[in-house]
């Protein structure tokens, strides 16, 4: 049995993908993982022993070069990946027997390289913000905030929507095929799959018009020690805090870290910083800092006492999963919702905006930090379940074999 998995995005996009490889792995069957060809994406598979068929552009050359992306740049990118489903996908799809996309920013490449070979294809994504958008606009009569939320997130689905229908539809003209009558339906179907924990991230009862299946999270498992200094610092003290953003490019990478240092010795905790991305370093000599590059978050995470972060899907699961409060500084995307479930949980604070303050981190860092937070972080932890990655692939290799995308879990 050999299953196409396909995403373009961070690692937070790739590396559930791995964890799904790995599970299918276990089952018997082969899994090729297609990604953005970024050196730290290859490391990874790499290390899990995946195969990887690189796709498009690397991430970093997109979203941290030295100018944001245009519009225009977005629609090259969009009709580039398009392109990528009836070349690279399609010669990876060959002989296998069931493809799985996660992210818009792969779905219609990879559902006509699907349609290529004929075998089943399933739609999947990390956070209720990744489901389809409704076909007609939501209408107000909630929450506010709610109804703002539901309205943005039709808006600009609709706009990724056209971007794509429109580089799908040229593609497809191109090769001789027919138009997609309905472009909601091709590339979501209407079974997306929602691998996200169900305590942390719930299905929305409302989206009765698609049929939700949660799977949980699907987390590939880090057996890294920590390295050396790193126990010795985390040994020599009080648990610090956790300060990483991840795959964001923060504006002011120099701010972000004296903020966040600042904030902790406030309040007389030591810092793990993470460079990520940005490159966060320490802003000066001073020894209650230790900076770490790509580390075993599993491990490190029940060690601090609190994780300040950017609320990627990933980060944000795995400091769920160790039971440890958290403080989300939300910069785009899912984030914010990511967010607001954190502290709608009660398991840690939701900043207010991307750019924190030492005051406001102070602030947010107070609440996380109360006792409290810490007894229903631990509750919350021990309430998500573990298996969402092996759930999957028994589901996978059920729809290989029956030849139609399950219904249920």
């Amino acid at each position: 049995m050999r299953v196409l998995l396909a995403t373009w995005g961070s690692r937070g996009d790739v590396e559930p993908l791995v964890g799904l490889a790995v599970a299918l792995r276990g089952l018997g069957a082969e899994a090729v993982v297609c990604a953005p060809p970024d050196e730290e994406f290859a490391v990874l598979l790499d290390r899990a022993g995946v195969p990887l068929v690189p796709v498009g552009p690397t991430v970093r050359s997109v979203t941290a070069g030295a100018k944001p992306p245009t519009a225009a740049d977005a629609v090259k990118l969009a009709s580039d990946l398009v392109a990528e489903g009836f070349g690279t996908l399609a010669a990876a799809a060959e002989g296998c027997d069931v493809v799985l996309a996660n992210g818009m920013m792969a779905a219609a490449g990879a559902r006509g390289a699907a349609d290529r070979w004929g075998i089943p294809y399933v739609y999947a994504c990390y956070h209720v913000r990744g489901l389809p958008p409704r076909k007609i606009a939501p209408e107000a009569g909630g929450e506010p905030a709610q109804d703002a939320a539901d309205k943005a997130h039709w808006e600009q689905g609709r706009r990724a929507i056209a971007m794509f229908e429109e580089a799908l539809g040229s593609h497809r003209a191109g090769a001789g095929l027919p138009p997609v009558e309905d472009f909601l339906d091709y590339v979501y179907t209407d079974r997306p799959w929602l691998a996200a924990d169900a305590v942390l991230c719930p299905a929305p009862p409302e989206r009765t018009d698609i049929d939700v299946l949660q799977t949980g999270a699907w987390v590939l498992p880090d057996h890294r020690p920590l390295p050396d200094g790193l126990e010795v610092f985390l040994d020599a003290g009080t648990p610090p805090v956790y300060v990483g953003f991840g795959s964001m490019a923060t504006a002011s990478p120099g701010d972000t870290a004296k903020v966040a240092i600042e904030a902790c010795r406030a309040l007389g905790r030591r810092v793990v910083l993470a460079r990520g991305w940005a490159g966060l370093a320490p802003i000066d000599d001073t020894d209650d800092c230790f900076v770490v590059g790509d580390v075993n978050q599993q491990a490190l995470f029940p060690r601090v006492a609190a994780i300040v972060h950017h609320g990627g899907a990933g980060t944000t699961t795995t400091a769920a999963r160790s039971g440890t409060p958290q403080v989300v500084v939300p910069q785009i995307g899912d984030q914010p919702a990511w967010a607001a479930g954190v502290a709608e949980l009660g398991i840690g604070v939701a900043h207010q905006g991307p750019t924190a303050t030492t005051d406001s981190l102070t602030s947010a860092l107070t609440a996380a930090l109360d006792p409290r937070t810490r007894t229903r972080a631990g509750s919350v932890a021990d309430a998500m379940r573990t298996d969402g990655a092996a759930v999957a692939a028994q589901l996978l290799l059920d729809a290989a074999t029956t030849h139609r995308p399950p219904t249920s879990v």
